[in-house]
């Protein structure tokens, strides 16, 4: 994985043909030049298809022909979704593939011709541009298992958003119909309580059932903590509902689809979780990882969901980058502006990172203790923000020795970025 631009520039080379695409939905547009920026062979317009992907490899590989190139690097914008088609069916036929920030496209298009001037052709040789001075990125394209992780959180989140949906429309229901159920049952999702709305009886119905029979319908999925006082209080909150009484037979039926919806996406959770298991025991090191205290497993699919496989990346300062947790500076002369993260790079994954780094602050011993060293310190302390973002730093490090070079994880070898801590050690 190139991580410099000099190594990106010393990819390129006077055997090198440099084609750039701009891609669109249904057509994408493509321009060839050479290592000096001269433009080879005409523009070419083919469709996100196996034939227009054909079409395309058969257009820069005469070219290449022609002109005597040995190899060939193709570079797009990463617009929507709509690239990886491309991406991946060049990968398959052995083409170097590399991706140009959107934002270096919209800031370079005007150094040729110094106009404002934006279409099709003419983005796809600035992104030629750019990837002749070296200012792309090879994608991150997982295969096998890490493909599969993807796939499998993207599914989770989708499910997790549903599920929320469903649940708010749940409580919007009783909040009409029986505002005075969750008085009774203190939580609508428990086994017993979801017995009881299976029913689909609104209060008034309710209130002329007999205790015993919803007694024996509750106890065919909860045993135990279910009493005819239980079955009492409930006939009782039903006969004082002030719950609406109009438009009750879809009432009802919204409640059963609402239920339906709900075990629907439970099982698919449980699915998904043996899913997620058994992608996690095929990586190596993941157990070690599991092991400390504070990251969960949900975490570390979603770390490895962003990342890929480890063996990609030479350097942990090159996931810091992924996650766009580097720092930029604005200085100028004698001036000195604040320090800040570029935020550049995977969304996602930065989020992920700070959503675990927060239990580990609370939980492990050594996450904790660092935490309260950079806030506290007599020189430079951090404000809080900024210390746990210098954590998440840390925990790419430790993600990346467990899982790159097979460490273990000690918490007392991390203390000892603490000068404190490292005096008292030396003295005993």
């Amino acid at each position: 994985m190139h991580s410099t631009q000099n190594e990106r520039i010393n990819q390129i080379t006077s055997s090198t043909l440099i084609i750039g695409v701009d891609i669109a939905k249904f057509k994408h547009v493509a321009r060839a030049q050479d290592y000096r920026g001269v433009e080879l062979g005409r523009p070419i317009t083919f469709e996100n298809n196996r034939e227009g992907f054909e079409l395309f490899v058969r257009w820069f590989r005469n070219i290449a022909t022609e002109q005597g190139f040995v190899d060939a690097i193709v570079g797009m914008e990463p617009t929507g979704h709509y690239w990886l088609n491309l991406a991946y069916y060049l990968g398959e036929q052995q083409v170097l593939c590399g991706v140009v920030n959107p934002l270096h496209v919209k800031k370079s298009k005007e150094l040729d011709d110094n106009s404002p001037t934006k279409n099709d052709i003419k983005d796809a040789k600035v992104i030629a541009q750019l990837v002749k001075d070296g200012r792309y990125a090879i994608p991150n394209l997982l295969h096998g298992k890490y493909a599969e992780l993807r796939e499998a959180m993207k599914i989770r989140d989708h499910l997790s958003t549903d599920l929320r949906v469903v649940q708010g429309r749940v409580h919007n229901w009783l909040d009409r119909y029986f505002p005075e159920f969750l008085t009774v049952f203190k939580d609508w999702e428990c086994k017993s309580a979801r017995q009881m709305l299976s029913l689909c009886l609104l209060p008034h119905e309710l209130a002329t059932q007999s205790e015993e029979a919803l007694l024996k319908h509750l106890r065919e999925v909860a045993k135990r903590g279910l009493g005819m006082e239980r079955m009492r209080c409930l006939k009782a909150a039903a006969s004082r509902s002030v719950g609406i009484r109009e438009g009750t037979e879809l009432a009802k039926l919204e409640l059963k689809l609402l239920l339906t919806q709900y075990e629907l996406l439970e099982s698919k959770f449980e699915e998904l979780e043996e899913k997620l298991d058994e992608l996690l025991e095929q990586i190596p090191h993941v157990k070690q990882i599991m092991a400390i205290k504070g990251i969960g497993r949900d975490s570390i699919a979603g770390f490895l969901a962003e990342v890929g496989n480890i063996e990609r990346y030479r350097h942990p300062n090159q996931i810091i980058k992924l996650a766009g947790l580097n720092l930029k500076e604005n200085t100028s002369g004698k001036h000195k502006g604040q320090t800040k993260i570029t935020k550049r790079g995977r969304k996602r994954l930065r989020a992920l990172l700070f959503r675990v780094i927060m239990p580990l602050v609370a939980k492990n011993r050594a996450f904790k203790a660092l935490h309260q060293y950079y806030t506290k310190r007599p020189d430079n302390p951090l404000k809080k923000m900024q210390s746990l973002i210098a954590l998440c730093n840390k925990l790419i490090r430790v993600l990346f020795g467990v899982l790159k070079k097979g460490h273990r994880f000690c918490e007392e070898k991390m203390l000892q970025d603490i000068p404190r801590f490292t005096e008292v050690s030396l003295a005993a």
